[in-house]
């Protein structure tokens, strides 16, 4: 079992750990980042709902202010493009969520990004697939299933990214919504979250009543680290 803090916000704070994804314009993005998230997600994966080009995504994350990490979610995608669309994009963070190897996140790293591995295993493959990543990786743990790479809005044994705590800091991320974004804290022992469908009336299209849901449970959270820059 994981110690969580709770506290009362009085006032809004910027929620490092947090990462609101699968945002597709320029207004929802400032819009997040002004509520405190501490990270905007855009998706470049053409079978997503949510997917943008390189050139949008540089229009969507452009307001965003100094200090809130830019990340972009990919799918596979060979590492030139990856790194040719990062850049046109201005990313500070690339989300790996395929099958990427360790040499295409090396070269990442070495591009001066963040990097976001997701690892789709539970008990001691998870902890020895997070200890083989290249060091300086981030890790990010999401094991429900969907005809997507994603966590498709579906819950799953959040208890089961637990043998992390104490030796990897990660992500969580599949199924996580206002209401049980603390019993998966509790569970996992998480250091970031990640969220996406939780905050839409339909894919892609976020709602700013559920964003405002959302941020008000976060808040009683300690989720201030920095995970995602």
């Amino acid at each position: 079992m994981c110690l969580f803090v709770f506290f009362v916000a009085i006032t809004i704070m910027k929620l490092n750990s947090l990462k609101i994804c699968g945002i597709s314009d320029p207004d929802t993005a400032l819009f997040c980042a002004e509520q405190g998230a501490g990270a905007i997600g855009v998706v470049f994966f053409p079978k997503s709902p949510r997917n943008v080009s390189a050139q949008q995504a540089a229009e969507v994350l452009a307001p965003l202010p100094e200090g809130v990490a830019k990340v972009g979610v990919f799918v596979n995608m060979p590492i030139e493009k990856l790194l040719q669309t990062a850049k046109t994009a201005k990313l500070t963070t690339i989300q790996m969520h395929g099958h990427e190897s360790n040499d295409d996140i090396e070269r990442a790293l070495h591009s001066g990004y963040r990097v976001i591995k997701v690892l789709k295993s539970s008990g001691e493959q998870l902890l020895k697939d997070a200890d083989n990543l290249p060091p300086k990786s981030g890790v990010m743990v999401e094991l429900s299933q969907g005809i997507l790479p994603g966590g498709n809005g579906a819950a799953w044994n959040w208890t089961k990214a637990s043998i992390l705590n104490g030796k990897h800091s990660f992500a969580l991320a599949g199924g996580l919504t206002a209401k049980n974004l603390q019993e998966a804290a509790m569970a996992s022992c998480a250091t970031a979250f990640d969220l996406s469908s939780a905050v839409e009336n339909a894919p892609g299209v976020k709602d700013r009543n559920k964003i405002i849901e959302l941020i008000n449970v976060a808040e009683n959270l300690n989720l201030n680290t920095i995970f995602w820059r």
